[in-house]
């Protein structure tokens, strides 16, 4: 069987030449250099063993991590990999009630791993927007330039920068311990 390839024909299974031949010599005494044929370029090399990889020290580590308990500035933690809960500390910037916090939404935490010492809770993480949000501080500022709206369903509070206030409801309730005081230049009813 033959195969055509440049306006000539050669037997299948042969080597392809590359290199064009001179037409005195044969190929290997024109150039000087092997032949190289077709085979030759298509043959996978044979693959090099890979260098053995050295053990890296483990040098500081993040994981995540769930808080099982907490007392203090210690909290028994479940790190990711590792089987059964570890005692760790919380890093000294970190406060204790915000891991508390963590803790009771389900939210993990950012551990700090180091050779040598224990494991360092470095932050909380919030992955999912909360049903309910609950601030807790000593003062609680909410400030907007031009106005603030507080809305729930078909009750509102809106507070204008010009000073003009809002209130609107399907019904308004107030109560006072003490006096309660309406002062207005002028106070309408209906």
């Amino acid at each position: 069987m033959t195969t055509p390839y440049d306006g000539g024909s050669r037997e299948a299974g042969a080597s392809l030449s590359l290199e064009e031949p001179d037409a005195g010599a044969p190929a290997e005494e024109a150039s000087g250099s092997p032949r190289v044929t077709l085979d030759d370029v298509l043959a996978e090399p044979a693959a090099a063993p890979l260098p053995a990889r050295k053990a890296q020290p483990l040098g500081a580590a993040m994981r995540t991590a769930r808080v099982a308990s907490i007392a203090g500035r210690k909290a028994s933690i479940h790190v990711r990999g590792a089987e059964g809960p570890v005692d760790a500390q919380i890093a000294p910037d970190v406060d204790p009630e915000v891991i508390a916090d963590a803790r009771a939404r389900g939210d993990a935490v950012l551990v700090e791993l180091c050779e040598g010492e224990p494991p360092l809770i470095v932050a909380a993480l919030t992955t999912q927007r909360p049903h309910t949000l609950h601030l807790k501080a000593t003062t609680v500022a909410i400030e907007a330039e031009q106005e603030l709206l507080l809305r729930s369903g078909r009750g509102a509070v809106r507070i204008r920068q010009d000073g003009d206030i809002e209130v609107v409801g399907s019904r308004i309730s107030a109560a006072s311990r003490g006096l309660f005081r309406i002062v207005g230049r002028l106070l309408r009813l209906n």
